[in-house]
């Protein structure tokens, strides 16, 4: 562990045998206060309106905290620039959203490589690696396909498998079956729950639907901005 984190440790007061198991921590961001630890499997809930967004922004780190502090393994992002708070949040956290974001234009093997390129990694690299994932998630036969070609469980494939380009710690998963029916929401599922368990990724659900957030290992309840509880 560098100085620099142990400061950090030594700021929050909590020992090195707990910081190095602590991926995010919200720290008193208005009214919320949370802690993910490396391999946990997280479902935020709540309804609409209830924080759940902006939890996902600093969660995430796409957004600075205006109040309080978040920390991603250590290292407070309101202490970072942009440019790099945008390479830490590159190599540490994969994004799946409700409404797939893929690139029209792209195949699905270009949209899964792109996030590498930001990284540096070089073109051979990042079309095995692309590949590689797109079998994993199962669409092997689909790499030349664009997303207007695709169905939405598929379209929403690419997107994990775009969001595991760099190999993050951490899985953030916004309402990642709200666009898809029941079938294809459950195969979703069930590639997240793998990574989890198989790969130890650490994964962060957010939903409004009980029966995904009883999927996962631990529910954080939020209204109005506010944790009302946690469950196991």
């Amino acid at each position: 562990m560098d100085a620099f984190s142990r400061s950090f440790i030594l700021g929050l007061g909590l020992s090195s045998e707990v910081m190095k198991e602590l991926v995010i921590r919200l720290n008193n961001v208005w009214r919320l206060s949370l802690e993910i630890m490396k391999g946990e499997f997280v479902a935020v809930q709540g309804p609409s309106g209830s924080g759940k967004s902006t939890a996902m922004n600093l969660i995430g780190c796409l957004d600075y905290p205006t109040q309080g502090s978040v920390y991603l393994e250590h290292h407070d992002i309101s202490r970072l620039s942009e440019s790099e708070l945008a390479q830490v949040r590159g190599k540490k956290i994969g994004f799946v959203f409700q409404q797939f974001n893929l690139i029209s234009s792209l195949t699905a093997l270009e949209n899964v490589a792109l996030p590498m390129i930001f990284q540096g990694v070089p073109a051979g690299k990042r079309i095995k690696r692309a590949r590689e994932l797109l079998e994993m998630v199962n669409l092997g036969n689909r790499i030349s396909h664009k997303p207007k070609e695709l169905s939405g469980g598929q379209q929403q494939r690419v997107s994990i498998a775009r969001a595991l380009a760099n190999n993050p710690e951490v899985i953030l998963a916004d309402e990642p079956t709200g666009n898809l029916d029941s079938a294809n929401g459950k195969n979703v599922m069930e590639i997240l729950r793998n990574l989890h368990e198989a790969d130890k990724k650490t994964i962060i659900l957010v939903t409004h639907d009980e029966n995904l957030a009883r999927m996962a290992d631990r529910v954080e309840y939020i209204m109005d901005g506010r944790n009302k509880r946690d469950t196991k």
